[in-house]
């Protein structure tokens, strides 16, 4: 791992950060997340990589390559298995030597391994963040990214990196909240930032769930109304359009409890946007209560998901910190729309079994013509 957390902007004063929420696979990663991962850390060439939750899908790390079956089972079997998906989505980071950062999800311990085991899996890579290894009070993947000047003299900006789900063993049930302790925390650091440099330094919030407040970016409407996503018999939502822009594509799913997160943000006022992933269809930028929130679609492929499956880009501008441009690149425009693009999307995709169904009946009825074509030439 490296040494520190701090990442410093390039020479022209940009730094530019990747997203990449809910890879959440298995041993056999799906070849269309791993091929759009590689398009989009060739395309963009990333500074940063941020890995924001269900980084594999922990709760079914000992089923057979198809189905739910269970074919392993003990710590040693689920170890191995993290390891293995993990160096999947690790190595084209660490072969074009681009460092990367954690946090966890609600799946990622749902099984017998801990966060801080597989902490250690990430850090033996010579590129991961080393995320937190000091202070017991929180945990292991809630830590600060200082974002340092071209010359590495004065602290520009923070990247906030916040843990929102665990997976309590004993009583066999997942938590999706920030802890009492993560908001301490961030306040602590925050006063003692400010206190040291005297202003607020500007800062991205990166954590898995979203906060309560999101929900306040959506609003009731009629089933004609655009973008209007069905959540009952007869209830439809959409983005509200006076506070958000981009796709809503599922009810958003919140913590539980965030004691306090949300009003600190408010106060405090260094963050510029609160960023999440988890929804895995929804793809949106807003703002409520004057605080900035960015939610993030997932990337797997072994999952539900819609079109909007891909990345999101942070650019960020040493010479101005108060603000940043973001955007999302999906599969289409990472992988291209060529046939055998189009092929792997449907093949590998969990929500694309209609389209999948009939792509085999095609196959199956033209091979069927084909045999038919050459029993009739034999016959003559």
């Amino acid at each position: 791992m490296r040494a520190d957390n701090s990442v410093k902007f390039n020479q022209d004063g940009k730094l530019v950060i990747m997203q990449v929420s809910d890879t959440q696979d298995l041993v056999h990663t799906r070849l269309a997340m791993l091929q759009m991962l590689d398009a989009a850390y060739d395309k963009v060439k990333p500074d940063l990589v941020l890995f924001t939750g269900d980084n594999v899908l922990g709760n079914h790390l000992l089923d057979a390559r198809i189905g739910t079956r269970k074919v392993a089972e003990g710590w040693q079997e689920e170890f191995d298995r993290i390891r293995k998906t993990l160096c999947q989505i690790i190595i084209p980071l660490e072969d074009r030597k681009i460092p990367f950062g954690m946090i966890y999800g609600n799946h990622d311990d749902m099984n017998s391994v801990t966060k801080d085991e597989q902490a250690e899996i990430f850090r033996q890579y010579e590129y991961c963040l080393p995320m937190n290894t000091d202070n017991p009070d929180i945990d292991c993947d809630t830590y600060r990214i200082p974002v340092f000047s071209h010359d590495g003299k004065k602290l520009v900006f923070n990247l906030w990196m916040l843990d929102s789900a665990w997976y309590d063993k004993e009583k066999d049930k997942c938590f999706a909240a920030v802890k009492k302790e993560t908001v301490d925390w961030y306040n602590s650091e925050y006063k003692a930032i400010k206190k040291k440099y005297k202003k607020d330094v500007k800062s991205l919030m990166f954590l898995h769930i979203p906060l309560p407040q999101q929900e306040e970016l959506i609003e009731k409407c009629e089933k004609h109304d655009e973008g209007a996503v069905k959540v009952g018999k007869n209830e439809y939502i959409r983005l509200n359009p006076q506070k958000a822009g981009g796709v809503l594509g599922e009810p958003v799913s919140v913590c539980e409890d965030e004691f306090g997160l949300f009003e600190s943000v408010k106060q405090n006022g260094d963050v510029l946007a609160v960023v999440t992933g988890h929804d895995h269809s929804n793809c949106f930028d807003g703002t409520t209560q004057g605080v900035r929130m960015v939610q993030t679609p997932a990337a797997s492929f072994r999952c539900y998901g819609s079109d909007q499956r891909g990345v999101r880009l942070f650019i960020l501008d040493e010479n101005n910190p108060e603000e940043f441009e973001t955007y999302t690149l999906n599969y289409k425009e990472l992988c291209g729309n060529s046939p055998y693009a189009k092929f792997q999307y449907i093949w590998d995709a969990d929500d694309k079994i209609p389209e999948k169904c009939a792509m085999i009946a095609g196959f199956a009825a033209a091979a069927c013509a084909g045999i038919a074509a050459l029993v009739k030439l034999k016959k003559k």
